[in-house]
């Protein structure tokens, strides 16, 4: 027992070591003093309409948080396996859950997902893989989280841009600085959305001319939905499917060389640069891609389907093809983990 004590403090000490230096890079980083940097942002807001009250009240108190940008260098998306991420974001707790909060939240997701036009099960999918359906939302300061990134050096024009729009958010009164708690990004609300995102998507489902996204389930599935719809969402369609590569090992590298994709799409390229060139689906019939159970994969649905080929474990590994509805679920978070965790819980779902 005092050995695991120990074992404990010692780590928190190790762990608060790491953050403290963290935080003494980031500003170590800036040529800019942090108090010259977020006066000239208070003028520019001020410049941009933002009432002083509300700058004020939004920034009353506040220091960088150097956990932020622990969290920031190490993102699960990005720091575990295919394997290791699907495993404990489409857990049977998850599944089951989520069967569950449909079956109860049905008199208002099924209405948003015709009205919309995004099959529910992936509106819900998208929100158990975001909060856990609505359970937890974040514990971060959205603006001291959006404060600390905009004043790192890593992506600082990004979060400037959303801490300004996080300014608006509660300028215009749609929450308060108290409430507005969210993930370390500073994404918030029950689909955990970027402040730019929340007025370019967040969408009054139920009429009563407001957009909330953090306590109205009505107005979270029209706004994950209406994300989803805006970036080319295919209602018709599904995400892809988990498929058999040849037997033959030379096919399969055969197969695999062929398709390689040298100059990946610029929208999110990270990701895409897994992903092989695109190819109808008879054309994958007949380089030997067949469905799980060996049966045909289908070689057309409605207008027919381009698909690309992605191997997120290599070779050996579990291999997919992704329509154009995958890709649309990367405009959501350009991770292919994220993305193939969401549409793998969206066929649990069904």
């Amino acid at each position: 027992m005092i050995r695991a004590l120990f074992i404990t403090i010692l780590s928190s000490i190790i762990f608060s070591g790491f953050i403290s230096a963290n935080a003494q890079r980031v500003v170590k980083d800036n040529p800019v003093p942090l108090e010259v940097w977020l006066e000239d942002f208070k003028t520019e807001a001020l410049g941009e309409g933002i009432s002083q009250d509300t700058i004020d009240m939004a920034f009353e108190g506040l220091t960088l948080n150097a956990k932020v940008i622990e969290l920031d260098r190490r993102q699960p998306e990005f720091t575990q396996t295919s394997q290791e991420y699907i495993r404990v974001r489409v857990s049977e707790t998850r599944i089951r859950n989520g069967r569950k909060r449909m079956t109860e939240l049905g008199p208002i997701l099924n209405p948003a997902a015709k009205d919309i036009g995004v099959q529910k099960r992936f509106i819900a999918a998208i929100w158990g893989m975001e909060t856990n359906y609505g359970s937890y939302t974040g514990n971060f300061n959205i603006v001291r989280s959006l404060m600390t990134l905009a004043y790192d050096m890593r992506r600082s024009s990004f979060f400037r841009k959303e801490l300004m729009k996080a300014l608006v958010i509660l300028d215009e009164g749609h929450i308060t600085p108290d409430a507005m708690i969210g993930s370390w990004a500073g994404a918030m609300g029950q689909g955990q959305f970027m402040p730019t995102s929340f007025f370019a998507y967040a969408y009054d489902m139920d009429g009563d001319g407001k957009k909330d996204i953090w306590t109205n389930e009505a107005d979270v599935f029209g706004s994950i939905g209406n994300y989803l719809k805006r970036h080319t969402w295919h209602e018709n369609q599904t995400w892809g499917r988990e498929i058999k590569l040849p037997s033959d090992m030379a096919a399969r590298q055969a197969l695999v060389d062929l398709t390689h994709e040298p100059n990946p799409p610029r929208s999110c390229k990270r990701a895409l640069s897994a992903h092989s060139k695109k190819y109808s689906l008879t054309q994958w019939k007949e380089m030997g891609v067949r469905n799980l159970d060996d049966s045909d994969i289908p070689e057309a649905i409605g207008a027919g389907i381009e698909a690309t080929l992605l191997l997120p474990g290599g070779i050996d590994g579990p291999a997919y093809l992704t329509y154009q509805n995958f890709r649309t679920i990367l405009r959501y978070n350009c991770s292919n983990h994220y993305a193939l965790g969401v549409s793998l819980l969206s066929d649990q779902l069904k």
